[in-house]
């Protein structure tokens, strides 16, 4: 199968601005199937603080990548690009079209384009040992151990950012290949399938809103009985160390170490950072055809996107 003639619909954007439902709505008039490209709903029982579609809400339109492995269970982007790619070639023998819908940028990134991941991203034996020795040495001596290894890696490593010179340290052992090399493939941006990528922007104040909006339902919905039954289950240590938001919040409340109100409060904050953030990656991906979605209903969205997939050939006419 000639992977380039692959054809994959991307919907990207920040959180909160309804990429799920245009996603869903969208395979449903393409007949295609949705593959969750979030980092956080991987996880089982972390369903109302990630925002996961319900039964109810999906239409029949068949997920995938959401629910596969338990809290705490060690899971990298290398393993992510793999599953994401085993399962957009299942999806095109079966005649369908995936559709990769998310906001976490690196899975998305990883998944479409040419990108190498050494192995053991998350619990590699080797960042262990030079995070201790980041500690016991100094930053400074891991970073001229950097340059002797790859000059070229002076131009990319500021020699303040330790986990950044932790990582490419890290590549270079584990892939034998000058960091500087593996950080110039991620410069190019040429996607290994026939992509079509949709951006889905907002009015920065409506979007604002709605966020904190789906925060307050999130908290209505059961958020913190979620919280409880993943601590009780064991899961803390993870919740906290991933920075998973909404879960490590309501663990400080139940702790006593602050208020509801200011969980909730911290909750909207750290959503909204990541939203911007969010933004930056996407924007930064020239491939990206925005769509402004402010005050327009799924169908418009939806719409526009079927209009420019007509025009450029990627679906057919009429």
């Amino acid at each position: 199968m000639d992977i380039s003639k692959t054809k994959l619909v991307a919907i990207v954007g920040p959180t909160g601005v309804g990429k799920s439902d245009v996603a869903i709505e969208l395979a449903t008039q393409i007949g295609g199937e949705v593959i969750s490209a979030d980092s956080m709903q991987v996880y089982k029982g972390m369903d109302i603080g990630t925002a996961k579609v319900t039964p109810d809400e999906i239409g029949g339109v068949p997920h995938h990548l959401i629910d596969i492995i338990d809290p705490a269970e060690p899971f990298s982007v290398a393993e992510y690009q793999k599953m994401a790619r085993q399962t957009i070639d299942k999806i095109t023998m079966r005649g369908k079209i995936p559709v990769l819908v998310g906001g976490t940028g690196l899975y998305i990134r990883a998944t479409i384009d040419k990108l190498e991941f050494p192995a053991g991203d998350i619990s590699s034996e080797v960042r262990k040992r030079l995070e201790q020795r980041a500690r016991d040495e100094g930053p400074a001596e891991l970073y001229k151990e950097l340059v002797e290894k790859d000059p070229a890696a002076a131009g990319i490593v500021h020699p303040n950012n330790t986990r950044r010179i932790i990582r490419a340290l890290e590549v270079i052992e584990l892939t034998g290949r000058p960091f500087s090399d593996v950080h110039r493939s991620w410069k190019e941006r040429k996607s290994i399938y026939n992509l079509a990528m949709f951006g889905l922007i907002m009015d920065r104040e409506k979007l604002r809103k709605r966020i904190n909006q789906r925060v307050d339902l999130m908290i209505e919905a059961g958020l913190l009985d979620e919280v409880k039954a993943l601590v009780s289950a064991g899961y803390e240590g993870f919740l906290t160390s991933q920075q998973a938001i909404g879960y490590k919040e309501l663990i400080g409340y139940l702790k006593g170490e602050i208020s509801l109100e200011e969980a909730t409060d911290a909750i909207k904050a750290y959503t909204r950072q990541y939203a911007k953030r969010q933004l930056t990656w996407f924007r930064a991906d020239p491939r990206v055809k925005w769509i402004d979605v402010t005050d327009k209903s799924v169908d418009a969205v939806v719409e526009e996107i079927l209009t420019e997939l007509k025009k450029t050939g990627f679906i057919p006419k009429g």
